[in-house]
């Protein structure tokens, strides 16, 4: 049975790893969709960082991406801004491989 036992713990290890990974990749990037959007926006400095770190905190307000989208889309657009869905979502798909690549560069 231990090695049975230990197959199972070294499993249960991995999708923690995973999840974490993942979790930091998504935090990662929707950091930097804030940063490309406040950008957009003609934030700067504090308040660039400030914008980041609210698309950070829209990601908890629902299991996956949308919440993100949605925040970030509707601060675009009350800027006046026209950029499409498409352009944000192709965005975000975009920034998660960079945060993917950062997090594993950190290692």
């Amino acid at each position: 049975m231990s090695q049975f036992e230990d197959r199972q713990k070294g499993q249960e290890a991995k999708y923690a790893f995973d999840a974490e990974k993942k979790f930091k990749a998504e935090a990662r990037r929707n950091k930097l969709v804030g940063i490309w959007a406040a950008e957009l926006m003609s934030l700067t400095g504090d308040d660039a960082k400030a914008y980041a770190a609210e698309v950070v905190a829209a990601d908890f307000e629902e299991a996956g991406d949308e919440d993100v989208f949605r925040k970030v889309s509707g601060d675009l657009k009350a800027k006046g801004l026209t950029i499409g869905d498409d352009v944000i979502r192709q965005k975000m798909a975009q920034l998660v491989l960079v945060a993917n690549e950062q997090i594993a560069a950190e290692g």
